[in-house]
Parts: C-alpha cells; sequence; structure tokens
C-alpha cells in the first residue's frame, strides 16, 4: 500500500471531470436505496454549512486524518462520527471560513491552518443541510481542547488506511419501515457512514486515481 503524501492530496483535490467523477465516487459509500438525494423540502430552503477534513503529518511519519464522534445529547447526528464543521455564520465570508471558526470552537484548533482544497458539495436531507467540505493542513497537530458539550471523542486515522479493502463494510439498518443497506467505514474500530463516510469516499478515489490504483 502505497504512502500518501500532501503532494498526492493536493494533485488529489485538484482532479476535475472528466479524469474524476466525484458524484460517482461519493454513491460508493451511499446508503441503498436512499442514494444521494438532491430533493429538497420545497417549503423549506436548505441550510449551508462548513466541515473541514484536517490533515497532520504524526509521529508515524504518515498523514493522518482528524475525527469526531458527536456528543449523544446533541439533537442532530448525535453519537455520529463526523468531521468537525456546523452551520454557516452570517459574518463567514467562506464555507473555509465556517469550517475553520467551527474547528477552533469544537476542538481548540485555532492555529493558521492551510486550507489545501475542497471536496465536493454534498446534500444531507435529514438534517436539511449542504455541507462544503475543506480539506485543511497542519505542520503539528495542537494540543486538542474538545468542547464537552458537542464531542464526545476525537481520533485520528492514517490516511493510508483509506485504501485499505479490508476497512470497507456494510450492515442494514431499519428506517422506518425501510430497511437499507448502508455501506461504512471500520476506521479503528469506529464505523463511519452517513455524510462522513460519503465524503471519505470522495477523498479516497481521488488518491486511487493520482496513486494509478
Amino acid at each position: 500500500m502505497p504512502t500518501i503524501t500532501l503532494n498526492h492530496v493536493r494533485a488529489a483535490l485538484a482532479l476535475t471531470m472528466p479524469v474524476f467523477d466525484a458524484p460517482q465516487a461519493q454513491l460508493k459509500m451511499a446508503p441503498v436505496p436512499r442514494g444521494l438525494s438532491s430533493n429538497k423540502p420545497d417549503s423549506t430552503p436548505p441550510r449551508d454549512a462548513g466541515v473541514l477534513a484536517l490533515l497532520f503529518p504524526n509521529t508515524d511519519d504518515l498523514l493522518h486524518i482528524v475525527l469526531t464522534r458527536r456528543a449523544d445529547a446533541l439533537r442532530g447526528h448525535s453519537g455520529q462520527v463526523s468531521f468537525p464543521g456546523g452551520k454557516r455564520d452570517p459574518e463567514d465570508i467562506s464555507f473555509a471560513a465556517t469550517a475553520l471558526r467551527e474547528t477552533c470552537e469544537e476542538l481548540g484548533i485555532c492555529e493558521a491552518i492551510e486550507i489545501i482544497g475542497e471536496l465536493s458539495q454534498l446534500y444531507i436531507p435529514p438534517s436539511n443541510f449542504n455541507v462544503y467540505p475543506s480539506v485543511g493542513y497542519l505542520p503539528m497537530l495542537p494540543r486538542l481542547l474538545p468542547a464537552a458539550d458537542e464531542v464526545a471523542e476525537v481520533f485520528t486515522v492514517p490516511l493510508d488506511l483509506l485504501l485499505d479493502a479490508s476497512i470497507h463494510r456494510e450492515e442494514i439498518r431499519e428506517f422506518g419501515t425501510t430497511k437499507v443497506h448502508v455501506p461504512y467505514y471500520d476506521l479503528c474500530g469506529h464505523k463511519v457512514w452517513g455524510a462522513t463516510g460519503i465524503m471519505l469516499s470522495e477523498l479516497e478515489h481521488r488518491l486511487r486515481v493520482v496513486l494509478g490504483e
């Protein structure tokens, strides 16, 4: 399995059609039969949010990605693994600014994070959010100060792990009366599915193109 470098990531994020089909990459981790929905409620305009996929070199000299487990007391997506991020505020000048502000609030990481690119916008039907993911880089991860009311756990995983086929799993869940096949990543014992899994799938397959896999 190749070692992913920051240059690989930069090249992967720069890919566009027809070399790379982002919706198809996202679909690989989308629930079936729900898929990637673009059906937005007519009466309620979707809200906008920014999230941050933060990369840093760990002590093993591998690029790691920062993930959080949301607090169980939160109303939306409680207990799920996610990227730091949240709703865009009127004063945020960009979705990257939203992601950086939320990362500071949630994890206490307020250093100058370098934004190296973006992933594709994703609509989340259950919460009616349009999510805009940014990818950032820090040369060293500072001491974390998680906000206890929002974050139950913070963990990091090697970015290389996304290329390991053995972490791809699937389970059947019931949503109302519908049985849904839900793909997920098993990342160090954490089930990563839903919107976060879909965003990671896009990143994974961008990297596969760059690495020739």
